[in-house]
Parts: C-alpha cells; structure tokens; sequence
C-alpha cells in the first residue's frame, strides 16, 4: 500500500476540503466552483448523472462513463443507492507531480460524486526519481504494471487491458467504497475501508468492461504490451 503522502486517492466530506498533503486552500484550479456546479439532482430523475469532460491531448481516459456506469450497476443496489454523479474530469493543468489525484470523492450539497482523471497518452504514470519500494507500487504492479526507469526517472507502465482494469476493479470501486463507508473513521481507517471494498467487490465490477479503449483504439502515442518497456529498463524485483 502507498503512503498517505502518495495515494492516488483523496476523499472530501465537504466541497472545498483539501486533502493530500497542503496546508492551504488552492484555487487555481476552480475545483470548488466547478463542483458546486453540480447541482442536486431532481426529485425523479435518473442517477447517477454521466459526465465526461474532453481531456488535453496529453491525457486520454481509458474507461468511458458508461463503462463505469455499467460496473456501477453490478454492485448490490444498496452500495450504488446515492450516488448522484461520474464524472471523468479533465485534469486542471496546476494538478502535477506525485500528488496529483487518479481519482476523488466529493460529497455534500445533496450530491455524492465519483470523479475520475484521465491517464497520460504514453501510459505510464510517474512515481519518482529514487526507485520505488516494493511497496509503495504494490497497487499497481498487483494490476499488471510494469516498473520501468528511463533517464533516471521510475514509472508504473501499463497494457491497455491491464489499464482498463485498475480504473475499474481498483480506482472506480475504491471510490465506491467510499461512499458506501459513512462511519466515522480516520482518514487512514477510510482508505483502508475503501481498498478492502475494491478487493472483495472489484472483480464482480469488470465482468462488464471490454478490453480496448473506449472507441476501440488506443491515442496513437501509446503502444501496446509489447512495447511498454521497450525504451526503458524494468526494475529488479
């Protein structure tokens, strides 16, 4: 499991909290506007709401929203009861380095949004410049990825499959296990709720996925299995 200071994951009871690691509020990125403008869903109508932001040309999603509204929907209808939105989210550029969230979960206002990110094109996700600990990559190497250094720096390197799996098996029902947790718990007993939830109810989730990207095809820059560490040296294990 990562650290606290790495976890691809933040969770926020309430609009504007920050989790991760600042000390202080940042605006730049307008999260707390734009999430207030999700507005309560009307008495009536159909949950959870799908949006799907179109990401930079850096960044591609490899699920679609209704991949995961699909997934959604095999889990037991009390766990989905309540969610109100999945949204892809376009990454806000100020939201870089090891501490840039996969995903999110926001509630309050009447609303319990699943947010996801999307990944870089090249399909690799950068974890520092010292060689990781077994681990602190756990999370991904258990879903397939490869550990790979090029030019000094370590990445975690996935097959489109493989990467398709960890957005849903891992990131989108670890976001579920968040809501579904609404007991008071530290923060650390919350991510620790939310892994165990992914583990037991993940694989029943990506019964429903196909295995290539949403419209069939990977971003050109991105190659397949065969080629994730062609340019790099795999770490030792």
């Amino acid at each position: 499991m990562k650290r606290r200071s790495t976890t691809p994951w933040k969770k926020s009871r309430t609009y504007g909290d920050i989790s991760g690691g600042r000390t202080r509020r940042r605006f730049t990125d307008n999260i707390v506007a734009r999430a207030h403008s999700l507005q309560q869903p009307a008495p009536g109508q159909a949950l959870p709401v799908l949006l799907q932001d179109n990401p930079s040309r850096e960044f591609f999603f490899p699920v679609s929203v209704e991949e995961c509204a699909a997934a959604l929907n095999t889990l037991p209808a009390g766990h989905r009861e309540g969610i109100t939105h999945i949204w892809l989210r376009r990454r806000p550029e100020s939201m870089t380095g090891l501490h840039a969230s996969l995903a999110e979960f926001i509630s309050g206002s009447g609303v319990r949004v699943l947010v996801m990110y999307p990944w870089r094109v090249d399909g690799r996700l950068y974890v520092g410049r010292k060689k990781p600990k077994p681990q602190h990559v756990a999370p991904y190497v258990r879903f397939g990825a490869a550990i790979v250094n090029e030019h000094g720096r370590w990445y975690a390197a996935f097959s489109a499959a493989d990467l398709k799996r960890f957005y849903i098996e891992h990131l989108f029902c670890r976001g579920v296990g968040f809501h579904v947790d609404r007991c008071a718990r530290s923060r650390r007993q919350a991510g620790d709720f939310a892994d165990q939830y992914a583990v037991q109810w993940g694989p029943l989730a990506t019964t429903v996925m196909t295995l290539t990207s949403p419209g069939g095809l990977f971003p050109a820059a991105y190659g397949d299995n065969e080629d994730r560490g062609s340019t790099a040296s795999p770490a030792s294990t």
